[in-house]
Formats: structure tokens, C-alpha cells, sequence
């Protein structure tokens, strides 16, 4: 087959089939489209699978992460760390919330943040730290809850730590449970993206173990508002009318549709399908890729399993003699779509005129950015497609 004949590889794709869509269409046909009984299933399915007593599906993993750390309460002007290397909106969340954005590097093997970063970043203002399970690689989560809870620089006061598992929804620790049991954290954030391991369309979620946190996920999911009398004794209420509500703060309307918890439901029982997939197509790479002097493969920490949301590669750009612009057109004129994950945080404009960043403030981040570029991975390529994809790969050396 020619390459002008093939359909395009993106670098991450849903996979979506009949079952998916009847569930959605059954949905359509019932009489609830939002805050219906889908969402409960939904949730409890993720708790299920997860370990955690508590889930709180919203609208997307940007409001996962907007909502888990404002649950927190965390006093203004305080500080929150995380990594460079992450979308966006994990550091945004701090900023919706009135925290100070602090970056810890990474570890030049996982691309995960580094522990042993975090401790030389942590001050008497720090309140809160959220690693990112990079491409579905889960980060030394024991090392980090050990810092959070013991290091003599918080004050004395334990730091709260949400994960951001946007990449990791059916990763596992070293133990063999999966991430988003809260073993090691407050909360756990995940987002159903097409692009992500099973998807709603758009869609998160956050897990927790304690009840009021989920208490307090639930409100400020829905405007602040409650009709709940039990939790809130305020004189001359009338919660407890059928008709009466009330806004105890300011809250988001960050609410999930039926029609999403549906597919999301349908998705995650494909889960294991998926991931099985995705690390047999892991395993195809590395054993094309391992020996290339010019290029690097992703490393796996030992007892680990991940589910591999990215494929990223590190190229020597200057050893192929091309830059990665050039790279990227010749992959898409063979109808191969790449990505680079990511564009490290404290570089992008806001944060070097708001908070003083620079280049040159995260070195292992920036080296890796500068050589990272993410290939195809997902569970509906066939095995046909992952030869073609390291065929041209290859080529790049040529």
C-alpha cells in the first residue's frame, strides 16, 4: 500500500465501535441527557477499577485538577510545585486558586518529576505538590508522600499532594494497584480526552478517600450550590423544601453529561483491552528502536506498569542531520502525525512575565524538550501500521 493510500496515523487516537455508540444512544432515548443515573454508574465503575472510595466526574481534566485543588482551601499567595514538563493546566490550576506556581525538575530517565527536585524546592510556603504521571508512567509516588508528609522544611505541616493522572487512567504502581487508589495522595485527577486511554469525548474525574473532600468536589461542581439541609446550619434555612436551594459558595457548573458518563462507561470495560494493546505496541518500538545510536527509546521504571498514553522518542537531531521542523513534514507527508510533549511550562510567555521564569531554570526539562517528539501509539493501529511507522523511522537516519 502506498503511503498516499493509507489513512493518517495521528499520534493518539479514540477507538470508538458499535457498543460504544448504542450506549450513547441509549441516552439519547432515555429521559435524562444530564445529571442522570449514568453519572453515578459511571463514577462508582472508576472506583471500582481504581481502589478509591470517592469519584467526582466533571466536565474535563482541566476541571479536575481547577476543582481538587480549590477542595483544598489552601490560603492565598501560598505555593504549590509540580513539573515543567506538563500541559498547561496543571500549573494553571494553582494559579485559579490564588497559589504561587513552583517547577521541580525531572528525572532524565522517566521524564517524571524528580523527588529529590522537590525537597530542594520546598519552603515554609508550600502547601501543596502535584506530580505528573508522564505518558502514563507512574512517578515515585513513595518517595514523594514520604517527602510530603516528613520533611522537616514544610514546618512541620503535612503537604497535601494531588496526582495529576491525566496520562494514566489504568497505570499501576510497583504493588500492583492501580493509580487513582489515593494511597499515596489527597486526590487523583484523570481526563478522558479522545487522545487519552479511553475517552467521553471530554470528561475527567478525581478520586479521593476522604469524605469531605468529595463533599466538597460535589459542590463546587455544581455553582456551590446544595439542597441538603444535614451538612450546613444556617438560621432560617429552608433546605429541605422541594423547591429550595442554596449557594454556600463559589462554585463551577464543571458538570459531566449522561451521554458522556455512557461512553465513558462503555470505554472503560475496554480498559484492559486497551492497555494490553498499547504495550504490545510499546514492545514493537523498543525492539526496533533500541539499537539506534541516534535515537532513544522511553524507559520504564522496574515493577511498574504503565498504559502508555505517548511514545516518546528523543532523536539527535544534529547526528541525523535534520532539524525536528523538517522531521515532523517528512512524517506528515508519509501520513504520520508526531507531537512534542511538552513545551516546558516556565518557558511559555505568561510565566516568564508573571513570575520571573526563564530558560535555563530547568535543565533536564528543556534538554529533553529539545529532543522529544511523540509517535503513534493507540490500541486501534494495526501491527501493519506500527512496522510503517518504524520503517519511516527509521529512514530518518538515512
Amino acid at each position: 500500500m502506498s503511503h498516499q493510500q493509507r489513512v493518517f496515523l495521528n499520534y493518539g487516537k479514540q477507538w470508538i465501535n458499535d457498543v460504544d455508540i448504542q450506549a450513547v444512544v441509549d441516552v439519547l432515548k432515555s429521559d435524562y441527557l444530564t445529571q442522570g443515573p449514568k453519572i453515578k454508574e459511571f463514577e462508582d465503575k472508576i472506583c471500582e477499577m481504581t481502589g478509591a472510595k470517592y469519584c467526582v466526574v466533571v466536565a474535563n481534566g482541566t476541571a479536575a485538577l481547577h476543582l481538587a485543588v480549590a477542595a483544598l482551601k489552601i490560603e492565598n499567595g501560598s505555593e504549590g510545585i509540580t513539573s515543567p514538563n506538563t500541559f498547561i493546566a496543571t500549573s494553571n490550576s494553582l494559579i485559579y486558586s490564588g497559589l504561587k506556581p513552583i517547577f521541580a525538575d525531572i528525572d532524565n530517565k522517566t521524564y517524571c518529576i524528580d523527588p529529590e527536585k522537590i525537597k530542594g524546592k520546598i519552603t515554609e510556603n508550600t502547601r501543596l505538590i502535584i506530580p505528573v504521571h508522564f505518558a502514563g508512567q507512574p512517578c515515585d509516588m513513595k518517595k514523594i508522600h514520604q517527602i510530603a508528609t516528613y520533611d522537616p522544611r514544610a514546618k512541620s505541616h503535612k503537604l497535601f499532594i494531588i496526582e495529576d493522572a491525566s496520562h494514566a487512567i489504568g497505570s499501576q504502581y510497583e504493588d500492583g494497584s492501580y493509580v487513582g487508589n489515593c494511597k499515596y495522595s489527597d486526590m487523583t485527577t484523570f481526563s478522558f480526552h479522545p487522545v487519552k486511554t479511553i475517552t467521553t469525548g471530554e470528561g475527567g474525574a478525581i478520586t479521593t478517600n476522604n469524605r469531605e473532600l468529595y463533599e466538597r468536589l460535589l459542590l463546587l461542581r455544581n455553582h456551590g450550590i446544595t439542597k441538603d439541609n444535614s451538612k450546613f446550619s444556617i438560621e432560617h434555612s429552608k433546605l429541605g423544601e422541594p423547591w429550595y436551594y442554596e449557594m454556600q459558595e463559589l462554585g463551577f457548573n464543571y458538570r459531566m453529561t449522561d451521554m458522556q458518563a455512557a461512553l465513558g462507561l462503555s470505554q472503560i470495560k475496554r480498559l484492559t483491552e486497551f492497555k494490553q494493546r498499547r504495550r504490545e505496541i510499546v514492545a514493537y518500538y523498543n525492539q526496533s528502536f533500541k539499537d539506534i545510536d541516534w535515537l532513544r527509546i522511553p524507559y520504564e521504571a522496574e515493577n511498574l506498569c504503565s498504559c502508555f498514553h505517548l511514545y516518546v522518542i528523543q532523536i539527535d537531531f544534529e547526528k541525523i542531520g535534520k532539524t525536528r521542523k523538517e522531521v515532523m513534514k517528512y512524517l506528515l507527508n508519509k501520513k504520520i502525525g508526531t507531537q512534542v510533549h511538552y513545551i516546558p511550562v516556565h518557558t511559555q510567555p505568561y510565566y516568564q512575565q508573571n513570575y520571573g521564569y526563564k530558560w535555563g531554570d530547568y535543565p533536564i526539562s528543556e534538554e529533553y524538550y529539545e529532543k522529544a517528539l511523540s509517535i503513534p501509539i493507540y490500541p486501534k493501529m494495526t501491527d501493519e501500521d506500527v512496522e510503517y511507522v518504524i520503517e519511516n523511522i527509521l529512514e530518518l537516519g538515512n
